[in-house]
């Protein structure tokens, strides 16, 4: 295998492919990848960001090739370059036999087929980096991290938390949610539960659940009225509807969990931070099984992959949701 070693004697390969589907993490990768290999002061000379559109396979393996000036190595990117691999894969193939030594070529994809011969010789000469979707935990260190780097502010676990239940798992949307919060928060330093209640979440908790609540009194009519009054009032509700019904579905089956292992009513809501009307969220949750909030759920799921990929609307898919709901059936 062709190998470098930087100064900390760490191995720098000369090609590298950066695989995954979001964009943001894709690029933090990427830049993480970036400032190992070359310091910004060198970038002038030795580092080429290369639009994937109009990118040139012979000027791409010219460049890589080209003798570094004022610097050790250049460093060729091309993002997002799926199509340019496609289109120039037996070129590819040939440059991995034998690489420039003082070229590193790194390529970002949203696919990477590891049954290619392309990719039996990426493993070879260079090396696939590999970006996973971020876990529930994972995207609550990334905003803490996030609201103190872009913002100089603290976000509470409990707050990080809670803006994943509500605004979803795509890292661009929970990043402008903290940005409103920043902004919102004004000279306070840190951001909580507080901030997330007032400005990102009470009227989609609220409204999410009054739909539920209507649900279970058997009133389809003022289910609706209160969901299609959910999307009126909110621009961003049919990005966040599912994480509004999820909280509410996830709080309630938990609650039933521990109210099953023995806990006492008061001491689950505090855990789960039940706030506001608990009283209303215990009658709500008398009125349904564990195995009717587990199917919701399981529904809810599939409702939001259909909408995420393209094969439902928001609106329609809740509003079958609520019906199910209101005439108590809620399997998936």
């Amino acid at each position: 295998m062709t190998e470098r070693k930087t100064k900390t004697n760490k191995r720098i390969e000369l090609i590298y492919v950066i695989a995954g589907k979001e964009e943001s993490l894709v690029n933090a990768e990427c830049k993480d990848l970036l400032d190992k290999l070359i310091e910004p002061s060198q970038r002038a000379t030795g580092f080429l960001d290369v639009d994937a559109q109009e990118a040139s396979i012979s000027d791409v393996l010219d460049e890589l090739r080209t003798v570094p000036f004022l610097t050790d190595k250049r460093v060729v990117l091309i993002r997002w370059a799926d199509k340019f691999i496609s289109q120039n894969r037996e070129l590819l193939e040939k440059y991995l036999e034998n690489p420039s030594p003082t070229g590193i070529l790194i390529l970002t994809v949203n696919n990477w087929d590891a049954r290619t011969k392309l990719a039996r010789k990426l493993a070879g000469s260079g090396k696939l980096i590999t970006v996973s979707q971020l876990k529930g935990w994972q995207l609550q260190r990334r905003l803490i991290d996030y609201a103190l780097q872009a913002h100089d502010k603290k976000i509470t676990q409990n707050a990080a938390e809670i803006l994943v239940e509500f605004a979803g798992d795509e890292l661009p949307r929970l990043y402008s949610e903290v940005d409103k919060l920043a902004i919102f928060a004004d000279a306070e330093e840190v951001i909580d539960e507080r901030h997330i209640e007032a400005l990102t979440g009470h009227n989609r908790i609220y409204g999410a659940f009054a739909v539920i609540d209507a649900c279970l009194a058997n009133d389809s009519t003022q289910a609706i009225e209160r969901l299609r009054n959910m999307f009126a009032e909110d621009k961003n509700a049919e990005y966040t509807v599912v994480g509004a019904f999820a909280y509410h579905l996830r709080r309630m089956f938990n609650t039933k969990v521990l109210l099953k292992k023995g806990y006492n009513p008061s001491d689950v809501a505090d855990r789960l931070r039940i706030w506001g009307n608990r009283n209303g969220f215990f009658v709500m949750l008398g009125k349904m099984s564990i195995e009717q909030i587990g199917a919701a759920l399981q529904r809810l799921a599939a409702i939001d992959y259909a909408i995420k990929t393209g094969q439902t609307k928001a609106e329609v898919a809740i509003e079958q949701l609520v019906l199910g709901l209101t005439s108590g059936s809620s399997k998936p």
